[in-house]
């Protein structure tokens, strides 16, 4: 399960889950082969990643203790079952009929494993290029809900979640930047003093909530408690985002556990509230 990273996992099941859901007419049975699709797909990428990694790994106490570096399990044998899952999802995946839905997954994973894995070591803004990952799952399942390319509907939803990923991202590398440093890994931390990662993250959060707010817009949302929702839910984590910025002495306080926490809870709220928005208010 460390191997696999079953939370992350589960979050990109998840929002392939919204995308089938916002683009279905009705709740299908092919939204449980999607989720199982990813979610293997998923915890193979999550295995390949540890095992290209685990020199890195072993060189930082936050991921010292991860399976490969703490030599819990062989190097070996955690790339022949990541792989085995990369193929199990794949197969899964096939069975929702839309092959583009299959080929989505594997470009996913190939620019997570690939592009991303190999940018991490050349510059600090990988981040931006790696989080298009984020925005591949969603697509998915719009694909394998029935929905249209070419809807600029699907385009708003990838653009939410490739915005998001991107201070989810941040903020845990500000947090461990010294460890990264040490790691012989490019950080921000090294670029931009703690007042200027406060302020650049909060321009990512504020686009977040702005990008969520579009997809009420849009017209992905429908039912009035919903769009009240949102829009209460946005400005409740622009509020957290602007507290550290008041306080000029809390120089750390961005890159912190709770601002990261708060991001991830707005992403799950979000995804509850356009699933429910589809299933219970009609």
């Amino acid at each position: 399960m460390e191997l696999c990273k079953i939370r992350i996992a589960l979050l990109c099941s998840f929002s392939a889950a919204t995308g089938f859901l916002l683009a279905a007419a009705e709740l299908r049975s092919e939204i449980s082969i999607l989720i199982l699709g990813v979610f293997l797909l998923a915890c193979g990428s999550s295995g390949l990643n540890q095992y290209q990694e685990k020199e890195t790994d072993a060189a930082m106490p936050r991921t010292s203790s991860r399976p490969l570096p703490s030599g819990r399990i062989e190097p070996v044998n955690a790339l022949y079952f990541s792989l085995w899952l990369l193929f199990l999802g794949s197969s899964t995946l096939l069975m929702t009929g839309a092959l583009s839905v299959t080929l989505l997954g594997l470009f996913a994973v190939a620019w997570y494993n690939g592009v991303y894995t190999f940018l991490k070591r050349k510059t600090a803004f990988a981040v931006v290029p790696g989080a298009l990952t984020g925005a591949i799952p969603p697509a998915m399942g719009w694909i394998a809900g029935g929905g249209a390319t070419g809807d600029t509907r699907l385009l708003m939803i990838c653009v939410f979640f490739f915005i998001w990923q991107v201070p989810h991202s941040w903020l845990l590398i500000g947090h461990y930047g010294q460890e990264y440093e040490k790691a012989g890994l490019p950080t921000l931390t090294k670029i931009f003093t703690p007042s200027q990662m406060k302020r650049i993250i909060f321009n990512w959060i504020f686009a977040t909530t702005i990008s969520c707010l579009f997809l009420s817009a849009m017209g992905i949302v429908h039912h009035p408690v919903i769009h009240i929702a949102l829009f209460f839910l946005s400005s409740w984590l622009i509020w957290n985002g602007i507290k550290p910025l008041l306080r000029q002495s809390a120089e750390t306080e961005y890159v912190s556990a709770p601002v990261f926490r708060k991001t991830n809870y707005y992403l799950l709220l979000v995804m509850l509230l356009l699933s429910a928005d589809k299933l219970f208010m009609k």
